[in-house]
């Protein structure tokens, strides 16, 4: 007997928020593999230094940010079944391209022609002119996040719109948070996995590896994701509650379509409203604190406290277990202040995002209190990660919860992009700050040498949530739904 006869209300809702949460797992295992192998094993290579490092990362923020733009237009365009399988398919490409710089960097230094890995590494190791080195792996390298990072930019518009379709408003802090929380569980994975894998096959192999997950999930995406309206898993029951915001004809007792189905929204219109600011500035200031994290921890541990990759990724791992903490906060906090506080939905949601704004002002205190133990810094820095992934996912559904379904590909591309920007100026500074730093030694309040360098970056991490939710409230003071794009 089928749900529809028995009554039951199915939850196909739940097998998509599970492949949402496995797409954000690999796109931060494949974001994670170069900041886990680049200081024990990249950089010897090709003789990077943490500027280096920084032009690689700050500029692969710049193509997500500028990929994110576009990216939420291409989501809304070719919608979301489509547009998710081209955006992993892309991504997954970028992330194997990487494993094959050292083979092109052999060819074009050395002239050596080689389908060998380790034979790409002694050829290398022969060429006499540094520079030449480090310029041609290092462009290498930026094609190859270009690629990545066109690809990845197109997780979260399709995530979110997924779950806008998918979900009543009520639901969708909590289940943005679940499928959210596969960055940190890509994130607790991979020092696990990619320095190990590494150590044993070689570098190229943690990216060969990793970037083939995706794929796999391509094949599970094709047959699992149908929009609820044409699936065949999903009941009456199901879609009703999927669709309990909507306008209902009380006098036919039905839902009724949504009249902005199919229309498009231009970057002049979407400009207009202070939402679409609001949001932007919220994640321009914020989403390069998660970045920095993401990419410079391992190195933080390495240059500070002494510890390799495979030292390290007990430390690591702790620091994502705690930002685990967001999958309970990030849903439990909005919905307790709409629920028991009678609050409407935006103000439910930056009355939470102010409460774990406050959270990473405990990072001023990570290099103080590591001077008594590397263990201190690594429960802070963790704290710090959970604030940032439950505010992140409650600053995602602010534009679900104001925009109509139709904009929200698009707004939340904007949103993308102005958060790129600020990751590619964080992550750019830090490498150029710790190399200057640690050549001058350089001396602040207290600290010399690139330990100053992570403590100035770690004062703008504690500050940046608490001056985004001050700008944000500013700019949008109240809850207003958008009815007019």
């Amino acid at each position: 007997m089928s749900n529809l006869q028995t009554g039951k209300m199915t939850n196909h809702r739940w097998t998509i928020v599970v492949m949402l949460f496995m797409a954000t797992t690999v796109n931060y295992l494949d974001r994670q593999v170069l900041s886990l192998t680049w200081a024990d094993f990249i950089a010897p290579e090709f003789h990077w230094t943490n500027s280096d490092y920084g032009t690689i990362t700050g500029l692969f923020s710049i193509f997500y940010a500028v990929s994110m733009l576009f990216a939420g237009k291409f989501i809304d365009w070719m919608d979301t079944k489509k547009g998710f399988l081209w955006a992993i398919g892309v991504w997954s490409f970028g992330a194997v391209m990487h494993a094959f710089c050292g083979l092109l960097t052999a060819s074009i230094t050395a002239g050596e022609w080689t389908m060998s890995f380790h034979g790409a590494r002694q050829a290398i190791g022969t060429v006499g002119d540094v520079s030449l080195v480090v310029s041609v792996s290092v462009t290498l390298f930026v094609f190859a996040r270009l690629v990545l990072a066109i690809g990845e930019a197109g997780n979260f518009p399709a995530a979110i719109k997924a779950t806008a379709e998918y979900f009543p408003k009520k639901d969708r802090a909590y289940a943005t948070s679940i499928f959210n929380s596969g960055a940190q569980i890509g994130a607790l994975l991979a020092p696990l996995t990619i320095p190990f894998i590494a150590k044993a096959w070689g570098w190229e192999m943690a990216f060969i590896v990793i970037g083939a997950l995706g794929f796999i999930w391509m094949g599970f995406w094709v047959f699992i994701y149908h929009k609820p309206e044409k699936s065949k898993k999903v009941n009456t029951l199901e879609l009703a509650y999927i669709n309990q915001d909507d306008a209902t004809d009380a006098t036919e007792g039905r839902v009724k379509a949504d009249e902005n189905a199919g229309k498009k929204v231009s970057f002049n219109k979407a400009f207009k409203y202070k939402q679409t600011w609001s949001f932007a500035v919220g994640k321009f200031l914020t989403d390069g604190v998660w970045w920095f994290l993401l990419f410079w921890i391992p190195a933080y541990l390495s240059s500070v406290y002494g510890l390799d990759s495979t030292q390290s990724a007990p430390h690591v791992f702790v620091v994502y277990a705690i930002s685990m903490i967001s999958v309970f906060a990030a849903g439990y906090f909005p919905a307790y202040f709409m629920e028991k506080k009678k609050l409407d939905p935006y103000q439910g949601r930056m009355r939470a995002m102010l409460l774990f704004a406050f959270f990473p002002l405990l990072i001023l205190l990570a290099q103080p209190l590591g001077g008594f133990s590397v263990w201190l810094p690594v429960i802070i820095i963790g704290i710090a990660a959970a604030a940032h992934q439950s505010w992140s996912a409650n600053i995602f559904t602010t534009v679900s919860d104001m925009f109509p379904k139709h904009a929200v590909g698009t707004i939340t591309g904007i949103g993308g992009m102005a958060g790129g920007v600020g990751s590619f100026f964080i992550n750019k500074s830090s490498g150029v700050l710790f190399d200057h730093a640690a050549n001058t030694n350089l001396k602040f309040l207290g600290y010399e040498g690139i330990e100053s360098g992570y403590f100035i970056i770690f004062i703008f991490c504690a500050v940046a949530y608490l001056l985004g939710w001050t700008i944000m409230k500013s700019l949008v003071p109240k809850y207003q739904l958008i009815t007019d794009m």
